[in-house]
């Protein structure tokens, strides 16, 4: 195996150059997709991606080198850089090659495997051919995508230990585009599946959204009760978890920093982060360090439990690693970044929730938060799609209005929860959050 091979040209390397602590992470990914546009294949793609890295320490500093060239002579280049780069680091921050957690979780599964391109091309275009079949206004621009990857980690240290992970996933997508005169609209919906038998409720769901978007006013401006889609809500989570990293705590870029064991949300409030979630095909059972990975209550009742934290930011607070020290590749440095992070259900279904906000705004769509959303202060303005809610029904569809607020005020005020926690595509990091309804939100609109 290439890995055993560079991994035994690595360590005769360092003992070469009299490294005693050192760190060997391999990684590779092959990945294979198609996209349609009208009736036909428009692009196809295979993949073979990876490399490896090596990492040591040398007086103290932590130097980092990768290569995606495996021959044993690069080898012996990544040792003499990675040492080289350990003399330029400024930091004094302890630094540490991990020794090994007592356990590490199992991952109960067959064989990871790639889908085989036919099946990817053809599931792409049967899933086009469902998209146009279920509306006349489905339109031009409507596009099909099918895709399959696997990945393999492996990680070599110089206390012995040695840890492997393989994981991989098969997903399809339909963009519908959908128009009636002048007006056109778009929505998506991701299914995930290995078999691919069934795509007819993948493409109904997003000629579904997009029609139902038709029509849409502005919203008047306003106070509302508010539900969020929960595929919605989970974007707050995405761009407000870095306030849970105990790194930018401790450089004093989260208003979480000091607090935690302190209430920080509504008393029912959960939020998990959960490396092993069941029914997620990308379990992960240690971290980029080595450091074995476990669910984890960040906020249990409202209160905050535990930032997240690695080898590093652990030490300085005299605490235990979570497990959260992730390499979003090979040649990433080690960074702080949660798994499953999910906001757990409530227990309202869809209508009581409705019912409960009596008139409001049910938000399904927002879009900005790239440059509308403030994640050390916790501020957003978000321009937002959804539909009225009248007498605890849904109404006609709006659009073009803003919400605003605060993220840390908001999960503080979330009166209720919905049933069913909406993941999002699967991957290293995702995450996912039930429907929710807040009052008395801030809405600009006409």
């Amino acid at each position: 195996m290439i890995f055993e091979q560079m991994k035994n040209a690595l360590v005769a390397a360092a003992t070469e150059a009299g490294i005693e602590q050192y760190e060997i992470y391999y990684q590779v990914g092959e990945s294979i997709s198609a996209e349609t546009l009208k009736d036909d294949i428009s692009a196809f793609s295979s993949s073979v991606s990876g490399g490896i890295c090596f990492r040591c320490i040398v007086d103290g500093k932590m130097g980092y080198a990768s290569s995606e060239l495996l021959t044993e002579d690069a080898m012996q280049e990544l040792v003499k850089n990675a040492a080289l780069n350990a003399a330029c680091i400024d930091s004094e921050d302890e630094v540490f090659i991990f020794e090994g957690s007592p356990e590490y979780a199992k991952i109960e599964a067959g064989e990871v495997k790639l889908t085989d391109a036919v099946t990817i091309r053809d599931t792409a275009l049967r899933l086009q051919k469902e998209t146009y079949a279920q509306s006349d206004k489905v339109a031009d621009g409507t596009q099909s995508v099918a895709m399959s990857s696997v990945g393999e980690v492996r990680l070599y240290n110089s206390h012995g230990l040695s840890l492997s992970n393989r994981t991989g996933m098969s997903g399809a997508y339909a963009a519908a585009v959908v128009r009636d005169g002048e007006e056109a609209q778009e929505a998506f919906d991701f299914a995930v599946g290995e078999t691919f038998e069934d795509v007819k409720e993948t493409a109904a769901t997003a000629v579904r959204k997009a029609l139902d978007k038709m029509g849409a006013s502005v919203a008047p401006s306003g106070k509302y009760n508010v539900v969020f889609d929960g595929r919605q809500f989970r974007q707050f989570l995405s761009v407000f978890s870095s306030a849970f990293s105990a790194k930018n705590a401790q450089l004093g870029l989260s208003l979480l920093a000091g607090k935690e064991g302190e209430q920080v949300a509504a008393s029912f409030i959960n939020v998990v982060d959960d490396p092993m979630r069941e029914g997620s095909p990308i379990k992960t059972p240690f971290d980029g360090e080595g450091v074995a990975t476990a669910r984890r209550a960040v906020i249990e009742n409202g209160v905050l439990k535990t930032m997240l934290y690695d080898l590093t930011t652990a030490k300085k607070a005299g605490v235990t690693s979570t497990g959260n020290g992730q390499k979003g590749s090979y040649a990433a440095p080690v960074s702080i970044a949660p798994y499953n992070f999910g906001l757990m259900a409530g227990d309202c279904d869809f209508d009581t929730l409705l019912a409960k906000a009596g008139e409001g705004i049910y938000i399904t769509e927002c879009k900005g938060f790239h440059a509308g959303a403030n994640a050390i202060t916790g501020d957003f303005s978000i321009e937002s799609a959804g539909f009225m809610i009248r007498d605890g029904k849904l109404a006609e569809p709006v659009k073009s209005f803003t919400v605003a607020g605060n993220f840390f005020s908001l999960i503080k005020d979330i009166d209720l929860l919905g049933n069913e926690v909406r993941w999002g595509i699967p991957g290293r990091t995702v995450f996912g959050a039930p429907d929710v309804l807040v009052r008395d939100m801030s809405v600009a609109g006409k």
